[in-house]
């Protein structure tokens, strides 16, 4: 997880985070800092995919996002959207849809049903204990780690 947006202003935030291809770098650093290692064929070299931040691998040839395998994968909104979105119900979980909604200037319905995935992502974790959960609210920024193992 991410941990250096923890206690982060939001004005730092939005700022940080203010373009697709920043999310899209962040998430890139993020899931593969330990490297890369291909879902088809296990195979750790990889090129440059045809999308931006993606990876190719070298063997078998199958490209796969940044976003792949993590809660913004097949992600509807604007990543930045997304981000503030994700941020947003992380450091209040209470905050209720519409004012989500009002703030980001997005429908409640798609609201609604990116807070649940968020929360869904959250709860479901194993390894972490209801107070770690709380914390890890804090400092999510939508790697879906369950999907990675």
């Amino acid at each position: 997880m991410l941990t250096i947006f923890n206690n982060i202003a939001v004005k730092e935030f939005h700022s940080y985070f203010d373009s697709e291809s920043k999310c899209l770098q962040i998430l890139a650093e993020e899931k593969w800092k330990d490297g890369f290692v291909c879902r088809f064929c296990g195979h750790h070299h990889y090129c440059e995919g045809k999308k931006p931040f993606s990876r190719r691998c070298t063997r078998c040839k199958k490209e796969e996002s940044a976003t792949a395998h993590t809660i913004f994968h097949h992600c509807k909104i604007a990543l930045p959207d997304a981000f503030r979105l994700v941020y947003a119900v992380c450091n209040t979980p209470t905050v209720s849809t519409l004012e989500l909604s009002e703030q980001l200037n997005m429908r409640q319905m798609t609201c609604w049903k990116f807070k649940k995935k968020v929360m869904n992502c959250i709860d479901a974790r194993k390894d972490v204990s209801e107070q770690g959960k709380v914390e890890l609210k804090q400092i999510i920024l939508g790697i879906d780690e369950l999907s990675q193992g």
